[in-house]
């Protein structure tokens, strides 16, 4: 499957606990990755400072679905079911 342009659900949606340029302690689910450009295309692409967990992330049916509204729906629901539990 390939990415869909103009997406960016992974970007926005899932969490990044590993630094991003511009954001030294990483970044929270539901804001958008200070890397995206206005037309939603990482700026990091292919560059060594891109963090390890985007450069794996490939785009599937399970995690992106068949719209980008899918992805952010099952986007949010793997990150729902990542967060530890703080009992």
């Amino acid at each position: 499957m390939e990415c869909r342009v103009g997406c960016a659900a992974c970007c926005i949606a899932i969490t990044i606990s590993s630094p991003i340029p511009g954001m030294p302690d990483g970044k929270p689910a539901g804001v958008p990755c200070p890397q995206l450009t206005s037309d939603y295309r990482c700026q990091l692409f292919g560059k060594p400072e891109r963090p390890a967990v985007c450069s794996g992330f490939h785009a599937e049916e399970d995690t992106c679905g068949s719209t980008n509204e899918k992805a952010f729906e099952l986007l949010r629901k793997l990150e729902a079911s990542t967060v530890p539990d703080r009992a």
